[in-house]
């Protein structure tokens, strides 16, 4: 089993998918949870059985399907660790779905067709297979905004839909190319090809295009708070906490190994709509009435400290960017989870609407006060590892960078701060809001899980870290030849040709 358990994790949510599909809305809620579950299993198993310290790429399929296509899957430990968080997140999505009424079977084979896309954009070491995997994933989250949505859904879907389609069009160009070049689609030996350094900053401005609307980077990140308020509450959660992290897999996987010198060439640029994206999202979260455009736009800020560590260009940065991704998608999905449930209670996300909840809704404001200082970045949670990582790794390359993007840290704890305030403590002003019940089992069976995660790792980040340390470090040799050098050196990188006649002395600095 283990030498086709990638494939077998990819079928096991299709079968059910399909299941659903002809089943009454019980039994499917109850294939969707059972079929989850497995795969939750089966990613326990992958975990286990993953080597570390051992071959880079292990589990590896490969099938030749037709010419120039073929089925090959196979992970390392970045890839690991986000199929890890994609298999916890979705049985409990399946469990928030309670709300869903109409159109059930329709909806859980949307997210188990959502679960196979995004373990085979992980997996896929085919970078046709990749693309097909990665531009799929569109469709199931078009259709949960679209048809389970809020009152504007028909909008926040096509705009979601055509802002990332867009993006990707580019990106397959660049492909197309590069399979030209190189003569393969394999894309662990693409990771290591050298293409020609002018040649890089166009493939690299092309994935870019792709990759920058998937975190979502500023300015084209709008989208993002309109399929948030639109989308159901497991929507958001499967949104904020898998699919957006494609985005930063794609830089780690795709821009960084594949084109060193052009990423390092445009490093001013991430770091710039990076500066901006810290300050200015946090700064419109600090005035939203909505409880879910406050967490969108706090996600936006977010992965832009994941940005601004990947091209940081060292250990610090890399792992840094990998805990922050991975700690936003347990702490995003837990606070849409939170507003998710209230709002099944009152049916209202004005923050206004709330005040006191800490009354009679104990559980819920103690479990809601882990996520919001989890956000914060409190030491002993997930947050602050992650930020701290890649704040360290960023002021090795730039201190004016690093105090840009640490602002995000004072803004983060005024604006979850101020929001935790407003719906926690304060006087009970709406009677509604004042009679309405703690959380329920299946709500605690929700957020403890997760609740449990972001403690782990924020006390032993050392078991998230170690699957990927190796990796990391193969990944940060191959960035050393076009390595920035500090705040005078921010703006371009050394092409591999430049660098071999440097003299040794400066030739050693650079790594």
């Amino acid at each position: 089993m283990l030498n086709h358990i990638l494939s077998l994790m990819l079928l096991v949510p299709l079968l059910g998918a399909a299941i659903c599909l002809f089943v009454d809305a019980k039994a499917a809620r109850t294939v969707a949870l059972a079929a989850t579950l497995i795969d939750f299993a089966l990613g326990i198993v992958l975990w286990n059985q993953y080597e570390v310290g051992g071959p880079r790429w292990q589990f590896q399929e490969s099938a030749e399907l037709f010419a120039g296509f073929s089925w090959k899957l196979g992970i390392d430990g970045i890839a690991l660790m986000l199929i890890e968080l994609s298999v916890f997140l979705m049985p409990i999505c399946i469990l928030a779905s309670a709300s869903i009424k109409k159109r059930v079977g329709e909806y859980m084979a949307a997210f188990l067709l959502m679960e196979t896309l995004m373990i085979g954009v992980f997996s896929a070491q085919d970078l046709y297979l990749f693309y097909i995997m990665f531009e799929a994933g569109l469709i199931p989250m078009y259709l949960i905004i679209g048809i389970w949505g809020g009152a504007d859904r028909i909008y926040a879907s096509y705009k979601f839909f055509l802002y990332t389609l867009l993006g990707s069009v580019l990106m397959l160009i660049a492909m197309l190319w590069m399979v030209h070049e190189a003569g393969t689609t394999d894309i662990p030996t693409l990771m290591e090809y050298n293409f020609p350094v002018e040649a890089q900053k166009w493939l690299w401005l092309a994935f870019f295009a792709s990759f920058a609307v998937k975190m979502p980077m500023w300015p084209v990140h709008t989208w993002l708070p309109d399929a948030h308020v639109q989308a159901p509450t497991a929507g958001s959660v499967i949104l904020a906490g898998v699919l957006l992290k494609m985005g930063g897999y794609g830089f780690i996987r795709f821009s960084l190994p594949m084109f060193p010198e052009a990423s390092a060439h445009f490093a001013w640029l991430v770091f710039a709509l990076s500066m901006i994206a810290v300050v200015v999202t946090s700064l419109i979260a600090l005035v939203q009435h909505d409880m879910k455009k406050l967490i969108a736009y706090s996600s936006v800020a977010h992965m832009a400290i994941v940005t601004v560590g990947l091209f940081a260009f060292n250990v610090q940065g890399l792992e840094g960017s990998m805990i922050v991704m991975l700690s936003h998608g347990l702490v995003s999905g837990a606070l849409f989870l939170c507003v998710g449930v209230i709002y099944d209670r009152l049916h209202t996300r004005e923050i206004d609407r709330y005040g006191g909840l800490s009354i009679n809704m104990p559980k819920y404001a103690l479990l809601f006060m882990l996520f919001t200082m989890a956000s914060v970045g409190l030491p002993g949670t997930s947050g602050f590892v992650g930020e701290f990582l890649s704040l360290a790794g960023i002021y090795q390359v730039s201190s004016w960078v690093a105090f840009v993007a640490g602002t995000g840290v004072i803004l983060g704890a005024a604006y979850m701060l101020y929001l935790y305030r407003r719906v926690a403590f304060g006087e009970q002003k709406n009677a509604d809001a004042a009679a309405m019940t703690d959380l329920s089992a299946r709500e605690v069976l929700m957020l403890a899980p997760i609740a449990a995660v972001v403690l782990w790792m924020g006390v032993y980040p050392e078991s998230f870290l170690a699957p990927m340390r190796q990796d990391i470090a193969t990944l940060d040799a191959r960035l050393s030849q076009a390595k920035p050098e500090g705040d005078a050196k921010l703006t371009a990188g050394k092409p591999k040709a430049a660098a071999a006649h440097e003299e040794p002395a400066q030739h050693g600095g650079a790594h």
